[in-house]
């Protein structure tokens, strides 16, 4: 990765960066911080993954994607760089330079960069960040991290550099004393909030906001009392108390940042795919959970902020992950059962889905072969008070988005020709 930036005139080192790694939470907490950092008046960089619809979701400048024209410039210029080197850098590499040389041509102030896998040795693992924090550490991706949570940490730890803060959130036991321990080893200032930075939370609703969660956090430098938390989820009050706190560490490092233009950024927040509500009848919600703690959260999100009388929910994954984990999770909420395909080579079978989930919960489960046909089992299924979630994957999550809008302009123009 260095030599291939190398010839790419080092373009990561023009440019102010936050590192960010963790299981979950990453995205979210990304896009919290980068619409604080927006809302001062910088020029901020996101490069986050994974893309739902669009691989230039990835790589964006205050909210707007890079332009089709300069993907495609950007790739030509990179191309006969990668064809000639060895070992050939791997497809997140390339996408990595790309966004790295995008974020350098166009004079970004600071970028947010979420590491794709692990942090140790992950292709995002050059840049010399302001900050450095972890996210909720889990089980996922243990063919490449490890087995267990202590090897996890300590592959996400390896973002951790010298005299860069270190931020994390609490974790059990294990896995903070790993990461302690490596911001020890290294030199790096670490602090954890909700311990050593006071933070606290609070789950409420109001006519105005409905259920939500609230939050404060105090230090020397700032001062949030009773925000909302834009983005639904008790986790995601915690990876609000995150991004604030990284917000904190860079007003240490000498960034001007406001905190009232910090809590109007905050509120701007948005995040596709995540706790969203894509049709309104029937209510169809995605997100794309992809490990046993992510469905867990969300199960709990949703029982907190989305009333419903039974819920559906269609579920696809890619083999490789936690499925037994997941299928445990989904028995907390779920009434009904369609499992279905992901659109991406690693998908587990429908059929072998539902016959452990039948055979180990004894509950309710049909197979659909594609997701339109899991659509209309479910549609069938429900009326206007029940639920229909789709999650297992962000593949899913990205192919429902198109469907469903795509039958929403058809619903849209066929209205507008009578």
């Amino acid at each position: 990765m260095r030599t291939l930036l190398r010839k790419l005139n080092n373009p990561h080192e023009k440019f102010r960066s936050v590192h960010v790694a963790g299981t979950k939470g990453k995205g979210s907490t990304c896009a919290m911080i980068a619409s604080m950092l927006e809302a001062n008046g910088y020029k901020v960089g996101c490069y986050s993954s994974p893309h739902l619809n669009d691989i230039r979701e990835r790589i964006q400048i205050n909210g707007e994607m890079i332009s089709h024209a300069d993907f495609a410039r950007l790739v030509k210029q990179i191309e006969p760089i990668v064809n000639r080197s060895r070992p050939m850098p791997t497809y997140f590499d390339v996408l990595t330079a790309i966004a790295f040389q995008y974020f350098a041509e166009q004079n970004v102030d600071i970028a947010v960069v979420e590491t794709g896998l692990g942090g140790r040795l992950d292709s995002t693992n050059v840049v010399k960040p302001e900050v450095t924090a972890i996210t909720s550490i889990s089980k996922d991706h243990m063919a490449q991290l490890g087995y267990t949570l202590p090897k996890i940490a300590e592959e996400k730890a390896g973002i951790f550099k010298q005299n860069v803060p270190a931020l994390t959130v609490n974790q059990q036991p294990e896995v903070e004393a790993v990461l302690r321990r490596v911001a020890e080893k290294v030199g790096a200032p670490f602090d954890v909030t909700g311990k050593s930075i006071e933070f606290s939370y609070r789950f409420e609703s109001s006519r105005m906001l409905g259920p939500h969660n609230r939050i404060c956090l105090t230090t020397p430098n700032s001062k949030f009392e009773h925000l909302a938390v834009p983005l639904l989820g008790e986790h995601q009050a915690i990876n609000c108390g995150l991004a604030l706190s990284v917000i904190d560490r860079l007003k240490a490092r000498g960034i001007a940042l406001s905190d009232q233009r910090c809590m109007e950024g905050l509120a701007r927040t948005k995040l596709p795919g995540r706790m969203e509500i894509i049709n309104p009848t029937p209510r169809i919600i995605v997100d794309g959970a992809h490990n046993a703690a992510s469905i867990d959260a969300m199960m709990r999100a949703i029982g907190q902020h989305v009333p419903y009388d039974s819920m559906v929910v269609i579920f696809g994954c890619c083999a490789d992950k936690d499925v037994a984990g997941m299928l445990e999770r989904i028995t907390s909420g779920a009434d009904k059962v369609i499992f279905t395909k992901v659109n991406n080579i690693r998908t587990a079978d429908p059929e072998e889905l539902a016959a452990r989930y039948v055979e180990q919960y004894g509950k309710m489960a049909q197979v659909a072969r594609t997701l339109p046909e899991a659509l209309e089992i479910a549609y069938r299924a429900v009326t206007k008070e029940d639920l229909i979630c789709i999650t297992g994957s962000f593949y899913l999550v990205g192919e429902a988005k198109k469907f469903i809008a795509a039958k929403q302009r058809e619903a849209e123009q066929a209205a507008s020709a009578v």
